[in-house]
């Protein structure tokens, strides 16, 4: 090992250190809320980590998902109350329709992030083939196996599905064009929603090379690190 790389690999805990305490200080002094409101598998779990990296105070996301029988029934209140303990939030319920205007609304200022895939496809794939890892070794899950599975509590996923996509037990719970439109729907809606104000959302491809610099620049934020990490790739 040269001269030049040895040094360099020593000055890596200081740089480390030096920006732990940078984020320690952008932590405390920043006032607004991130919320990652694109839906599931399209980079949200990689969201998480970077922000939490960033030394954000990230929300438990199965605190958060126990949250979801108020959302299907409009009652907001619990879910901005939770937002009250942290920062940082992802996935269920802030990645489902409509919750984003009522954080938006709670939270003034909030900073929003879309998290999309490069296509409608790609997105349903991915997030079949992620639901059928967990849900049945592999396999696309059934109604019953939703209904039988562990995941949160029993009967979660199953009463989930139902009432997301409004779907019966005749349909298909995987149905293509439901899931697609879905999706799509979300992310129109929220562009719409947003469409004259830049400054609160940002769209955001992770797959995309210069992503992780366009989110720090979005949240005004430094950071030492290029990439995202990761995690969850289906």
């Amino acid at each position: 090992m040269d001269i030049f790389h040895e040094a360099k690999r020593k000055l890596v805990p200081v740089r480390n250190t030096v920006y732990q305490s940078i984020y320690k200080v952008q932590r405390r002094y920043y006032k607004h809320k991130i919320f990652c409101i694109g839906r599931n598998k399209t980079g949200t779990t990689s969201i998480q980590k970077a922000l939490y990296d960033l030394g954000f105070r990230v929300g438990n996301q199965r605190e958060a998902e126990l949250l979801s029988n108020f959302y299907f029934e409009g009652n907001y209140e619990p879910i901005i109350d939770y937002c009250k303990k942290y920062q940082a939030f992802q996935d269920v319920p802030f990645s489902w329709p409509e919750t984003y205007k009522y954080l938006d609304k709670a939270f003034p200022n909030s900073k929003f992030i879309l998290t999309v895939r490069d296509s409608s496809e790609q997105w349903y794939q991915s997030y079949v083939k992620f639901q059928s890892k967990i849900f049945k070794n592999g396999n696309v899950p059934t109604w019953e196996d939703l209904r039988n599975t562990e995941y949160v509590y029993k009967g979660w996923a199953f009463n989930n599905r139902k009432k997301l996509y409004n779907l019966s037990e005749e349909d298909d719970p995987y149905a293509k064009s439901i899931l697609i439109q879905h999706y799509e729907k979300h992310n129109n809606d929220v562009i719409d929603y947003f469409k004259d104000r830049k400054d609160d959302l940002l769209i955001l491809n992770l797959a995309d090379k210069d992503s992780y610099k366009l989110l720090c620049t979005f949240l005004r934020i430094k950071s030492y690190k290029n990439n995202f990490p990761w995690l969850n790739k289906t």
